[in-house]
């Protein structure tokens, strides 16, 4: 059962802390999605940027050699004036190393080098410009070549141009995420081209291929689902580890036009540091809030419950019959009320338990001095009688015997009052040994049937037990007896009768002692084993309850049945011995 403090504990929880902690889950659970939400938009818009830009810078590279293209598509220029314009854009343009023009066959009609060029003749077999793939110079510089077709009265002409991606390096350097953020770019075939962290840029020049990046394949894999155009690939999300283990946030972006990814890095504790800081304030705050609200709901509550508690004690002092109880409860509110309403009860209860024990007290010594008038003035007025007598009859022999026995016999009968209620204050000692049942329970049966046939009262024996013993107390037990026979036959009336059975039950041997007399009361037969209470008219009432202490002290139980007008059953019941057999054949 729980207690009341337990249940206002849990009152207070379910009230107060668990909306705060259910609130306190969702204001993190916000905080982190929106945060994470935010940062993660905010770097892809980076991406996406720095993808526009350099889609942007690689147009102007082409449209610039579609303009020298344009400036030497049909005007009937001689070799060496082409070759003049060649070198012209190459000076003025420092992006451009080389310019070489070449012939549908793949020969090279002029180039803006002193002496052969050096770059390849392009596929000539689209008429789209074409960047070809990224590559290192010898000074570790990224280059790539833009090759663009040139109609040239209808002869297949290419304009191929050697382009420095110097600049775009620099562009790629300066996009920065945070402190620790940086972009990198990767070439269609997963050749790693760009890479803004400068202790990085060795695995440019080591030819670091990032195909199998899971940013590169998935922007790889939606690129080849639309059906061979070119469109703005959807960004995406990663959150994974660096070679070191360090947590990093990536995010994606396609540079259409090229085939190109753009990839921005951060480590995620720049990335979510503010998450986490605010996240730990927060929680900070809650958590405070929860020892807060629990240290005012404790300290409130504990002036709530103290004076419940101490009602509490104070009945459960009261039911332990220490009246004197008073509790102190202040305060003006309904709970010093009912402290004050206590407190009235106790002093009313207190006052009733010394009315009540002042009648119990008068009623037993009423009962005890009736049960002694009753009990010993049979006794005293036949001696009193006999010693008048003796005066007269002194010389008779014969009377001076029947003196002598008179005086002994009620002067044992007043010795055993006496002894019932000695008895009563102090254990009865016992000397325990085997004791036969059924010669015991004879014995007694044999000595009062001149009292049952003086009653008119039929008493018979019944040993369906072949010599059960016990241990016990052979007196004590004669005694038990006795006083059970006794009252069976004062409790029923000429012609009944009271039988005497003794039977087994497993290992237990059971007595009984039946009458046929009036019966004894459903509510009488509680209380029937208690000191001084009798079903007679007159009597002390100290047979019974020094029997049932009789047979405690033994080990015994004695238990009674009863129904009005059809007589009463008391039952006697011990553990046999178990060398019962043994005791038998001894006693043969």
């Amino acid at each position: 059962m729980r207690s009341i403090t337990t249940r206002f504990v849990m009152l207070v929880a379910t009230a107060a802390v668990a909306p705060l902690v259910l609130f306190g889950a969702v204001s993190v659970y916000s905080l982190r999605a929106g945060t994470r939400q935010s940062v993660t938009e905010g770097n892809l818009n980076v991406a996406a940027r720095a993808a526009e830009q350099i889609a942007q810078h690689m147009d102007h590279h082409v449209s610039v050699v579609k303009s020298i293209g344009a400036d030497l598509r049909d005007t009937e220029l001689q070799p060496w004036q082409q070759v003049r314009i060649l070198k012209n854009h190459v000076l003025d343009l420092d992006v451009f190393r080389e310019l070489t023009l070449f012939a549908g066959d793949g020969s090279v009609i002029g180039t803006s080098r002193l002496g052969d060029g050096r770059l390849p003749p392009p596929p000539m077999s689209t008429d789209e410009p074409i960047i070809a793939d990224v590559s290192v110079d010898d000074d570790f510089l990224p280059t790539t070549t833009v090759s663009l077709p040139v109609t040239r009265r209808g002869a297949g002409v290419w304009l191929v141009g050697e382009v420095s991606l110097e600049e775009l390096w620099r562009m790629v350097d300066r996009i920065r995420v945070g402190q620790q953020g940086f972009a990198l770019v990767v070439a269609e075939g997963g050749q790693l081209i760009a890479h803004g962290d400068p202790d990085k840029k060795l695995r440019i020049a080591t030819g670091e291929n990032l195909s199998q990046h899971p940013l590169v394949r998935d922007v790889a894999a939606r690129r080849s689902s639309t059906t061979g155009r070119d469109t703005p690939s959807s960004p995406l999300v990663l959150e994974t580890e660096d070679e070191n283990g360090r947590g990093l946030l990536a995010v994606a972006a396609a540079v259409p036009s090229l085939n190109w990814t753009v990839i921005v890095e951060q480590p995620t504790s720049e990335a979510f540091g503010l998450l986490n800081r605010l996240q730990a304030q927060l929680i900070a705050v809650i958590v405070g809030a929860l020892l807060l609200t629990v240290a005012v709901g404790f300290l409130w509550g504990r002036s709530f419950i103290r004076p419940i508690l101490a009602l509490t004690r104070g009945t459960e002092a009261i039911a332990n019959g220490h009246l004197e109880e008073r509790v102190a409860i202040g305060g003006s509110d309904e709970l010093h009320q009912l402290g004050e309403s206590f407190n009235s009860m106790a002093i009313e209860l207190d006052k009733l338990q010394r009315d009540v024990r002042r009648q119990e007290r008068q009623a037993m010594f009423g009962r005890i001095a009736a049960g002694l008038v009753h009990d010993l003035s049979h006794p005293i007025q036949n001696i009193g009688n006999s010693c008048r007598l003796i005066g007269k009859l002194f010389d008779d022999p014969d009377y001076r015997a029947t003196f002598t026995r008179t005086v002994d016999r009620e002067f044992a009968s007043i010795k055993r009052v006496l002894e019932d209620l000695r008895n009563l204050a102090r254990p009865i000692p016992l000397e325990r040994f085997p004791v036969d049942i059924n010669r015991s329970i004879t014995e007694v049966a044999e000595s009062m049937q001149a009292l049952a046939m003086t009653a008119g009262v039929r008493l018979t024996t019944r040993l369906e037990v072949d010599r059960p013993f016990i241990e016990g107390d052979l007196f004590a037990l004669s005694r038990v007896y006795r006083n059970l026979i006794l009252n069976a036959i004062e409790a029923t009336p000429a012609g009944g009768d009271v039988t005497l059975l003794v039977e087994e039950e497993n290992t237990r041997v059971r007595i009984s002692v039946r009458d046929t007399g009036a019966g004894i009361p459903q509510d009488r037969l509680e209380t029937i084993f208690e000191d001084f209470e009798t079903t007679k008219r007159l009597g002390l009432g100290l047979g019974l309850a020094i029997s049932r202490k009789i047979v405690d002290q033994l080990g015994g139980d004695i238990t009674v049945t009863s129904v009005v007008g059809r007589g009463t059953t008391f039952q006697l019941e011990f553990d046999q011995l178990e060398s019962t057999h043994a005791l038998v054949a001894a006693a043969s």
